[in-house]
């Protein structure tokens, strides 16, 4: 199954229309991005957005082929024009299957949050995940049968989404996460690049075509993040949203332990004995104090 991406970019696109904000401003050339839309062996597109037609042939492509157009969330926007070669565009029930001419398997998958995720089979066995922006998969209870070979998702606006998945094992170590419907909340260039691979995905630019089950480089995932050092640093990694990309393996420690002591420093026991991320009550006024202080207690 070939998978050709159309556009990997927020629904508004990037940079976005009238926007000063600094990555708008570096969002030229490779770095812009059009609304995310995902052409599948040329046979069916998830997602209708302005200009496909053209996406479609300057990656190679055409859309005259298409048998099928599905529409993941509420278009909130302007009005697409639909090309005049292409299907009228619709949406599957959740939990429905829909059955292609071409042979391809397209099943709704039900969301947490306004949207339809699509499961989509190869007539050969490969399996693909497409998920709408800002959106999670809703009751992942049991095991999946077996991993996804490619998951297509919003890594950056809910990297919980790629969590729940691989707790249940639709995730597994060869799976191909591709992170699209990226907006200017992203970091640019290498930043980007850093931040998905901590969840193990990777962001691709527009017009790349990908083999859905030929993925040749297992992502090194972390397994285990031990975050220590002042209290407020781990406080800021939690805000960050760094525990919710892997939370299974991410450990957070506040200073002092759990006991609230350590040997030749009297400092950290009123660290330990006070510190709010263990549950206890504020620091005292003279916390502060102590600490320079060093050989005496709160």
């Amino acid at each position: 199954m070939e998978l050709t991406l159309l556009g990997t970019g927020a629904p508004e696109g990037l940079p976005r229309p009238s926007c000063p904000c600094a990555v708008c401003a570096r969002a030229r050339g490779s770095w812009a991005r059009a609304a995310t839309a995902l052409l599948v062996d040329d046979a069916l597109l998830l997602d209708l957005t302005p200009g496909a037609v053209f996406a479609a042939a300057r990656a190679g492509h055409s859309l005259s082929a298409v048998r099928q157009v599905l529409l993941t969330h509420p278009h909130d926007g302007p009005a697409v024009e639909l090309p005049p070669t292409l299907p009228p565009a619709g949406r599957v029930p959740d939990g429905q299957v829909l059955t292609l001419i071409s042979g391809h398997r397209v099943r709704a998958v039900p969301m947490d949050a306004p949207g339809t995720g699509y499961e989509v089979g190869s007539p050969d066995g490969e399996r693909l995940l497409y998920l709408p922006p800002g959106a999670a998969p809703a009751g992942l209870d049991g095991r999946a049968e077996r991993p996804y070979d490619l998951v297509v998702c919003d890594v950056v606006g809910r990297p919980d989404a790629v969590a729940r998945l691989r707790a249940v094992g639709a995730v597994g170590p060869a799976t191909e996460v591709i992170a699209v419907h990226l907006d200017h909340d992203a970091p640019p260039g290498a930043a980007l690049d850093r931040l998905l691979a901590a969840a193990g995905a990777r962001a691709v630019p527009d017009g790349t075509t990908l083999a859905v089950g030929e993925y040749p480089v297992v992502p090194d995932v972390p397994r285990r993040v031990l975050v220590t050092g002042a209290p407020g640093r781990g406080s800021l990694w939690r805000r960050s949203g760094g525990w919710r990309r892997s939370p299974r393996w991410c450990t957070w420690r506040p200073a002092g332990g759990a006991a609230g002591t350590r040997s030749g420093r009297p400092g950290w026991r009123c660290t330990g004995s006070a510190g709010r991320a263990r549950g206890g009550p504020r620091r005292p006024a003279s916390w502060w104090g102590c600490w320079r202080r060093r050989g005496r207690r709160c």
